[in-house]
């Protein structure tokens, strides 16, 4: 059983290895194209609304858009700080005030 998990790790660390290195090896010599370069720049965007969004409205495993889900006006105070102010710290205060707020007054 042991050598099993062993030989699945290191089977997985070899593809993981050779998926990565084959890119960098192409793009070193031929050089990222400008239209890739451009495309990959919205990814860490998609991923964190992958992440996040379900989070937000769906609270408890269903679809709540209520003015009830305390995540979701969190998130959106959050999401309207990012986008007017620029700033990390701004946003994480705003979102974790709104949330922190809510709770307390029970709304």
């Amino acid at each position: 059983m042991r050598n099993e998990i062993m030989a699945i790790i290191a089977g997985m660390a070899l593809v993981t290895f050779i998926t990565r290195f084959s890119c960098v090896a192409l793009l070193q010599q031929t050089g990222m194209p400008l239209w890739l370069e451009r495309w990959l720049k919205h990814i860490p965007t998609a991923i964190l609304t992958a992440l996040i969004l379900p989070a937000l409205v769906l609270p408890e495993g269903r679809l709540d858009l209520s003015l009830h889900n305390h995540y979701l006006l969190a998130g959106f105070a959050a999401a309207l700080a990012a986008y007017k102010s620029r700033s990390i710290v701004v946003t994480l205060l705003l979102g974790m005030g709104t949330m922190v707020t809510l709770r307390f007054l029970g709304a």
